[in-house]
């Protein structure tokens, strides 16, 4: 069954501290310093970023921008109570086609559990998820299950 928590929050997503080589798309690998810490280093941050990818369909891009322009309050009732801060959502267009890059901190202790709560949630799960997906498209190689496609962190400056 399809996870509607990964679609919208990466409730999978790879930390952003780089690729796991099942993740990566290609043969270089992750490199990490002290602007890129290491998966360990950042899983003892008191923040951990995720981010990720998806393309928006053009014919809904006014109906996703009115949506979040005002987003339905039990949803951001939700997201707060899973821990999640600094959820950013941006759009661009690249080769003619447009592209939401979402970027969020996580503050709590369970991930797997606070990002299960807000799937837990009626409104965000039954009303919110059906009408933000129904504007995307699943970007190539995005897991199964997932809706959103991970991004791997090259840098960070906290």
């Amino acid at each position: 069954m399809r996870s509607y928590l990964l679609a919208v929050l990466l409730i999978t997503a790879v930390v952003l501290t780089g690729c796991t080589p099942s993740q990566q798309t290609s043969s270089v690998q992750p490199v990490f310093g002290t602007t890129n810490p290491t998966p360990d280093q950042n899983s003892k941050a008191r923040i951990t970023r995720y981010g990720s990818v998806i393309e928006l369909l053009p014919e809904k891009e006014q109906q996703y921008r009115k949506l979040h322009a005002d987003v339905c309050p039990d949803v951001l009732i939700a997201i707060k109570k899973a821990n999640i801060q600094n959820y950013n959502i941006f759009l661009a267009e690249i080769g003619g086609k447009k592209y939401l890059f979402s970027y969020m901190e996580y503050t709590g202790i369970d991930p797997a559990k606070d990002f299960a709560s807000i799937g837990d949630d009626p409104t965000t799960r039954d009303k919110w998820w059906p009408i933000t997906d129904a504007c995307q498209k699943k970007l190539p190689d995005t897991p199964k299950g997932e809706q959103w496609k991970s991004l791997g962190m090259l840098m960070s400056i906290p």
